[in-house]
């Protein structure tokens, strides 16, 4: 085992994902285009969402942008990236290890897979550098300037991996203007949330901004089973992150360095043996005392510690009708996780086991101890000199990475190692791609774009010790693989301006992930080995955008309809602490999108949006592992698995509502506000397979945030309270199948306060 040693340094990420409508909820005055906006106006959106910088109404793609007070208010009482889960029509996110490797699923589709090596079909793309291993892609959400989300497949422009959509965080970039701030928030469980952040000239062609975010936690969950009493021993964390830019601006060319670091010291998820009362999908089983208590007989050796760090060069140069364009990327990773994974104590072979049943007692750890991506593009895009304009560029991707996973017996050897295997897996890919646009009116307009993608992995893994030899399973299995594949994606969007204020868009678009391995022969009899193919989707889509009531108003809407081949699957747990990839036929999803925007008054606008997503499996051949203790409501098969043929896809919500309203005064020198927003998505399948128990309930969360502003000639004051999760709902928002009803469980009730000071 490589130690894993962690640092005090400090990170970056910006992150996040979507939303439309980027909330004109704030009555400041807002510039668009070099116009001064009415305060009763909502503010111009301007999105990079086809690399380019346009208004978000204008672009035939279905995109929403995430910023100012909705971002802020989302992501208070310290929350990590899952913060976004059902705050964005057909997006969910969640996790099983926490604050850090987040899942992301939009319309429908996504992958549970736990391993460290799992691709998802949603990208994530920081400040223009793609986040590829799933650790990458929990880094924090701090100093973001916009946060946009690209429903559908992405594949032209941003490559492999994207047939769901795409997630793009833009951080708050340096300029000559000097300006930044300070906020400090405390709140329940002893919890604060420390950001800051200052930028500003340093020459007349350099500046410069450093960002910087501390969140702390205490321990608050109390141990209670017999033997390992211990209160105050998991739920806290510290997580430091930092970001430093620099940006040159010559008279024809620009350079921008971003260097970000992460350090995070904490407690893995929190997992409760038998929460859930069975045959139903209701928390009260056996082992459910509420959030603060746990039943574990390791929970003194849990933990979770994450060091990423990253640099990107971003370079441009102004040629005549053209921009030379280079984006160079390098990201690291390194983490340490161990859990007690079934939640509980014992087993039926040791002298107690609880809460309730234990049918296997597994204490494990995973780890990544030693990853390192690089990324180059390089893109000429023609400056809109006329009516037809292209992109053209390449792109090449490396990755090296190394899993560690690792078994322990918590009964009889208090916690000595029992099992180890390393996974070793490089991947290579490159593309060339171009995206065309010709304006056949000035209301009418077409895109087609087209990507080669060429893809290959080489992946080893090697068990040296099993946990389960005194079954008879060897110590020592190992294999390798090779799998590659290519693929061209393309795309052909039309769009037409209906009125000064409706446009209207078709779009349809082909891609691909590339292929996946999976290796978990940490639990499994032979090497564990198992590769997926690519999937391929077709997605069709129409739309439209319109502003109303003067520019007051804003209601987009679409309608999609797409097919996956191949879907790359993930059978997690069933009958083994372990997973295996799967390939189903055809996956079929359908749905529609509505989004809102209205300033009612000057001083009052709210937001809303619903989503509808509907999936559904057709393969009569595929059949996977069920659960060890809970209600199977599938058909089985002579082997006992379940058979999924016409199940909806694992978290995905046929429902997403969201609402959000803000109220301003002016009282005194200053303004008072008051802002709720609410989201709600329906319940969810965790796994595969549907049973009683492993149904999550429709969740409904509200927050509310009051306060005060204030100005002075070079500052800014904000003294705010905040609730999150106000109704306090509690629900299972996941689970561990295969020894027994074990929850993972949303967070509860969130009080807090704010001070922040911006000065410019």
């Amino acid at each position: 085992m490589k130690t894993f040693k962690p640092n005090t340094l400090a990170m970056s990420i910006n992150g996040a994902i979507l939303s439309f409508a980027a909330l004109a909820a704030t009555p400041a005055i807002a510039e668009a285009e070099g116009e001064k906006l009415d305060s009763s106006k909502l503010e111009v959106i301007q999105v990079t969402a086809r690399k380019r910088t346009e208004n978000v109404q204008e672009v035939p793609v279905a995109v929403a942008a995430v910023q100012g007070e909705k971002l802020d208010a989302i992501s208070s009482a310290a929350m990590d990236i899952r913060f976004l889960n059902a705050r964005v029509p057909s997006l969910s996110v969640e996790s099983s290890f926490g604050r850090t490797f987040p899942r992301f699923y939009m319309r429908g589709l996504g992958n549970s897979d736990f391993d460290l090596n799992a691709s998802q079909p949603v990208s994530l793309v920081v400040d223009d550098v793609v986040q590829e291993n799933p650790i990458l892609k929990g880094f924090p959400v701090f100093d973001v300037e916009r946060v946009e989300v690209l429903g559908g497949p992405q594949g032209t422009l941003f490559g492999r991996n994207t047939p769901a959509g795409l997630v793009k965080f833009d951080s708050v970039k340096p300029s000559q203007d000097f300006d930044g701030f300070v906020s400090l928030s405390y709140g329940s469980k002893s919890t604060s949330d420390f950001r800051a952040a200052i930028g500003g000239g340093l020459t007349d062609n350099l500046s410069a901004r450093i960002s910087v975010l501390r969140q702390d936690r205490d321990d608050y969950i109390d141990n209670k089973a017999p033997g390992f009493e211990q209160d105050d021993v998991l739920g806290g964390y510290t997580d430091q992150a930092a970001r430093i830019q620099f940006l040159y601006e010559g008279d024809d060319w620009t350079a921008l360095l971003n260097y970000h670091m992460r350090d995070l010291d904490g407690k893995p998820v929190t997992f409760y043996a038998n929460a859930i009362k069975p045959g139903t999908n209701d928390l009260g089983g056996e082992g459910w005392d509420g959030r603060d208590t746990v039943w574990h007989d390791s929970a003194s050796r849990a933990t979770q510690q994450v060091e990423t760090e990253g640099a990107s060069l971003k370079l441009e140069f102004e040629l005549g009708d053209h921009t030379l364009t280079s984006i160079t990327g390098y990201e690291s990773a390194e983490l340490y996780s161990r859990a007690d994974v079934d939640g509980g104590y014992g087993n039926a072979f040791a002298p107690t086991m609880g809460p309730g049943v234990i049918t296997l007692d597994s204490e494990t750890a995973d780890g990544i101890p030693d990853h390192q991506q690089i990324t180059q593009e390089l893109r000429l895009t023609s400056n809109l000199a006329g009516a037809f304009n292209y992109q053209v560029g390449a792109f090449y991707f490396s990755e090296d990475l190394t899993i560690e996973s690792f078994a322990y017996d918590p009964i009889f050897s208090n916690g000595e190692q029992t099992g180890y295997v390393i996974q070793e897996q490089e991947t290579t890919a490159w593309a060339v791609f171009g995206s065309f646009d010709y304006d056949f009116t000035d209301a009418t307009s077409a895109t087609f774009g087209i990507r080669y993608s060429d893809d290959e992995k080489e992946y080893s893994n090697q068990r040296t010790q099993s946990p389960l030899g005194f079954l008879g399973f060897p110590d020592e299995a190992s294999g390798s693989v090779n799998p590659s594949d290519t693929h061209v994606s393309w795309d052909i969007s039309v769009s037409h301006k209906l009125t000064d204020d409706v446009n209207l868009y078709a779009r349809i678009a082909d891609t691909f992930r590339a292929p996946s391995v999976q290796g978990r022969s940490l639990f499994a009899f032979d090497e564990g080995i198992s590769v997926a193919d690519s999937e391929t989707i077709i997605s069709y889509e129409a739309g439209v955008k319109s502003d109303i009531l003067d520019g007051s108003g804003r209601l987009n809407a679409s309608v999609f309809y797409y097919t996956m081949d191949d879907q790359q699957l993930t059978s997690v747990g069933g009958d083994s602490n372990t997973a295996r990839l799967l390939n189903a036929d055809e996956t079929v999803g359908y749905g529609f999108e509505v989004d809102s925007e209205f300033m009612l008054t000057d001083n009052f606008a709210i937001t809303a949006s619903v989503s509808y997503n509907n999936t559904e499996l057709n393969d009569d051949s595929l059949s996977v592992p069920v659960c060890a203790l809970c209600t199977v409501t599938d058909p089985l098969n002579e082997n006992g698995q379940a058979i999924v043929d016409g199940n909806s896809l694992p978290h995905a919500p046929e429902w997403i509502y969201t609402l959000t309203a803000r109220y301003a005064i002016e009282i005194g020198d200053g303004e008072f506000y008051a802002y709720t927003d609410w989201s709600y998505r329906d319940d969810i399948s965790f796994f595969l397979y549907e049973s009683e128990e492993f149904t999550g309930k429709s969740l409904l969360e509200g927050g509310a945030r009051t306060g005060y502003t204030w100005e002075t000639d070079a500052q800014e004051y904000d003294v705010s309270l905040f609730v999150r999760n106000m109704t306090d709902e509690q629900q299972a928002i996941g689970a561990v199948d295969f020894t027994n009803n074990t929850a993972i469980v949303n967070e509860e009730r969130f009080v807090g306060a704010e001070f922040k000071v911006s000065f410019f």
